[in-house]
């Protein structure tokens, strides 16, 4: 039987999307910047959902005095990363961060497309305001290098993100939004991810000329104390080896010769004010 010189359509559209995820552009990834922020507003409008039912969402909207001071101090902080002038889809993603009410779970994380999470447990554990900023920068390298996205093609596979990549099959992109939101903040990254994320923290903060660049060596610092006392934190069973990375941040830093002196922790203060932390 003489075989059919057919090309499907589907290859074909597989192989255009292949290509243009080589390019540098798009970060290696199948998805668009688009379907990042589809796949994130679903996502993150589930991890909502969620913590809302449990009443653990502090709102942005709310009309409490205090959640108010809380997200205007928490997004001080947060914009003198993001205006750094080094991330680079700073205009493109939401950037929105929100506060779930957790005072056991030390942890935070970052969804596709710029939706990050924190819970109280870490704000409560940390004192010094450079090294939450180090934590926020090293959750917004998560989302602006697009590593949960590199992630996703890992675990489901080319086909099923294809159909997502080219919008043909809601009901996919909706499965891969809940299976999602239900494992973010235990999402495991490369080793490699998660040096990236260490590395450009660095730059994101040292771009501030306001916060310690090292910031974040300064949080796996005290990290590695609550370990040595016996009570690891979550944050560290998907973020592991801090030791090493401690050394590695203080190495960039100094390669770089940027700011390590400590900021004010002013806003930082408030926030737990506010919070009653």
């Amino acid at each position: 039987m003489k075989k059919s010189l057919y090309t499907p359509v589907w290859l074909l559209a597989l192989a255009s999307i292949l290509t243009f995820s080589s390019c540098e552009s798009n970060d290696g990834v199948i998805f668009s910047t688009q379907d990042d922020l589809k796949l994130g507003a679903q996502v993150s409008a589930q991890v909502d959902s969620t913590y809302r039912a449990k009443g653990q969402l502090l709102e942005r909207n709310s009309t409490n005095a205090n959640t108010q001071k809380a997200y205007a101090s928490l997004d001080r902080i947060v914009n003198r990363v993001l205006n750094s002038g080094q991330v680079k889809y700073k205009e493109e993603f939401p950037w929105t961060i929100k506060i779930i009410n957790d005072p056991n779970t030390l942890n935070a994380f970052a969804t596709p497309g710029g939706y990050i999470y924190v819970y109280t447990g870490l704000i409560k554990f940390l004192n010094d305001e450079d090294h939450f900023a180090g934590v926020l920068a090293h959750e917004i390298a998560h989302a602006d290098k697009r590593h949960s996205v590199k992630q996703l093609q890992r675990q489901y596979g080319i086909s099923i993100l294809l159909s997502v990549a080219l919008g043909n099959n809601a009901g996919t992109l909706q499965e891969i939004a809940g299976q999602l939101a239900g494992t973010l903040a235990g999402l495991k990254f490369s080793r490699d991810a998660e040096t990236e994320a260490d590395n450009t923290s660095v730059v994101y903060l040292g771009g501030t000329n306001y916060y310690a660049c090292d910031g974040a060596a300064g949080f796996f610092v005290k990290m590695t104390q609550q370990e040595q006392a016996g009570n690891p934190p979550e944050f560290l069973s998907t973020h592991p080896n801090p030791d090493n990375r401690i050394e590695n941040i203080e190495q960039q830093a100094e390669q770089k010769g940027c700011k390590t002196t400590t900021a004010p922790d002013t806003d930082f203060a408030e926030l737990k004010r506010s919070l009653n932390l």
